[in-house]
Formats: structure tokens, C-alpha cells, sequence
């Protein structure tokens, strides 16, 4: 199976070089006469310069060459942060046509870097990760589980943090049915990273896996709401069977019917369903717009 993401992406440093004083003027200089050239002013005992180093590195190499970084140690080389006026570390000097033309201090999060190297050096285009995660959602929104589960467990192998990564991997794990593993990963998130969508949409799969996990069987069900049409706790709990049975369309009609049958029944639940139904699906699907628009006629007629 292909892997999504070359071994070599989140190891190659081709565009990256440790400077010196000695090795300035041709390292820096020279060469920002033919491309941007980045100078990472650092320390070894710099906790944020830590932080930054190797998300600038990883920054560059995935400009594949419109751009190098020559990292100078200042603790080895104090002249050359006394002739920039460096006052803290880390401090990045962008380099074109042999003179300074922009720079930025502190540890700052890899998409700012990003848009730093783009305004000087032009897009660098999407990440072995981006290219991965595109692949990953892609294939989890086509139902080809096991490409979804190789690329998002790549991306965690290169980035344990990435969010949407784990939330992605988290639905992928509802379908294979391990919904207290999904449970963890997406525990695993910090709160404030729980407003992405993707991360919304995880959480509410959760939901719509558990209530599918204690709604009854499916053919007793269907009966049940036939005998019953007027019995809204029996076609909630068949909506519930029928969304965890991989049948968004039909368990979204049976939500809809709960609503026009009566919207405020059991504080709204039916709408409720329906939402955490919507932001599962997603806004791409084309069944999420057809349900936005049938519950506005309901909600507003």
C-alpha cells in the first residue's frame, strides 16, 4: 500500500547548514543574490530556539530549494549577532539580493513561518502532511478505511500533535468499531484545539455511535415505527440504529420526520441528532445541504 508521505520528507535537510562568522559572507551574502536565504540566530541553552529549529527546518526543506537556512550558534559566533543588533534569541533574519530585508524574534507556530517564507520567496505549495491529510480525508469520506488509517497514522508518526490528524483517526476508528479508542485520541486534545471542525465532527461521531450502540436491532425497529408512526422515542432510536448503520441518508429522514412531527419533543432531540448528523457528513456532502434545507422549511413554515 503507498504510505502518503515519503520516510525521507520529515528527515531531508538538503536546504539547511550550520554557519559560522568565517563562512558568513558565502553562506548568507552570496548566496541571497540567487534566493531567499534565512539566518537562524540560536543557543543551545535557548528553550524557545528549541521549539523553533525544527519547524523552521521543516519549513524549508518542503520549499525544496526556493529557500535555504543557515542556522549561526551565537554562543560560538557572538560577532554576528552583535553586527544584526540581535537583543533575543531566536531571532530570523531573511536575506535577499546580500542585505536583511525582514525578520522576526521568538518561537513562532509553523504556519506563520510559513507565511513568512511565502512573502519573501513565493508559495512553497502544501506539505508532505497537507498533501497526506488531504489524501486521508479524501479517502475516509470515500469509505476506503484502510488508506484513511495509513495516512493518518503517518502524519501522527511525523506530527503527534496534529489535531485534525487524531480527529480524522478517531473517525476512522468508529467505523472499525473501537469507539473507546476514538474516545481516548480525541480526549487527547487539548480544549482549546476542540474548535476546530474536524475535531467537532469526531466528538459528534462519538455521540452518534454511542446512541447507536444501545439503540435496538434494526428489523424490530422498522416495525415498531410502522405500527407506531406517532411513537417518537421508537423512531429516534431507529434514526440512532440506522446512522450507526452507515445509513446517513435514511436515519437523517427519520430525524426529519421526529422535527416536523414536533420540533420541541424530548428538548429537541431529533434537531439535535440531526446537527451532530450534519457536522459528521460534513459540508461537502451533498445529503448535508439537501437536510440543512429541509429542516430550514420545517423550522420557518
Amino acid at each position: 500500500m503507498e504510505t502518503l508521505i515519503d520516510d525521507s520528507a520529515a528527515t531531508t535537510n538538503s536546504w539547511v547548514k550550520d554557519g559560522t562568522a568565517e563562512n558568513f559572507t558565502s553562506d548568507v551574502i552570496d548566496a541571497s543574490q540567487d534566493k531567499l536565504v534565512l539566518v537562524d540566530l540560536w543557543a543551545p541553552w535557548c528553550g524557545p530556539c528549541k521549539q523553533l529549529g525544527p519547524l523552521i527546518e521543516k519549513v524549508v526543506n518542503e520549499a525544496k530549494g526556493a529557500v535555504e537556512l543557515v542556522k549561526i550558534d551565537i554562543d560560538q559566533h557572538p560577532q554576528i549577532a552583535q553586527s544584526l543588533q540581535v537583543k533575543s534569541i531566536p531571532a530570523v533574519f531573511a536575506f535577499k539580493d546580500g542585505r536583511p530585508v525582514d525578520g522576526f524574534m521568538g518561537a513562532v507556530p509553523e504556519s506563520q513561518i510559513k507565511a513568512f517564507v511565502e512573502k519573501h520567496a513565493g508559495p512553497i505549495g502544501p506539505s508532505p502532511v497537507e498533501q497526506a491529510y488531504e489524501a486521508g480525508t479524501q479517502a475516509l469520506e470515500e469509505g476506503s478505511t484502510e488508506v484513511a488509517l495509513a495516512a493518518f497514522a503517518k502524519i501522527l508518526d511525523i506530527e503527534p500533535d496534529h489535531q485534525d490528524a487524531k480527529a480524522q483517526l478517531a473517525r476512522v476508528y468508529i467505523i472499525l468499531g473501537e469507539v473507546d479508542a476514538a474516545k481516548e485520541l480525541v480526549g487527547s486534545i487539548p480544549t482549546e484545539g476542540k474548535i476546530s471542525p474536524a475535531v467537532s465532527a469526531a466528538i459528534a461521531a462519538i455521540s452518534l455511535a454511542e446512541n447507536a450502540a444501545n439503540a435496538g436491532e434494526l428489523g424490530p425497529l422498522q416495525k415498531k415505527v410502522e405500527a407506531e408512526p406517532d411513537n417518537l422515542d421508537a423512531r429516534l432510536e431507529l434514526a440512532q440504529a440506522l446512522v450507526g448503520g452507515g445509513d446517513h441518508e435514511q436515519g437523517g429522514l427519520e430525524l426529519l420526520e421526529i422535527i416536523r412531527r414536533d420540533r420541541d419533543w424530548n428538548d429537541a432531540a431529533g434537531r439535535l441528532e440531526l446537527l451532530k448528523l450534519l457536522e459528521v457528513m460534513g459540508p461537502t456532502n451533498p445529503l448535508t445541504n439537501n437536510f440543512r434545507r429541509q429542516l430550514s422549511s420545517i423550522l420557518f413554515s
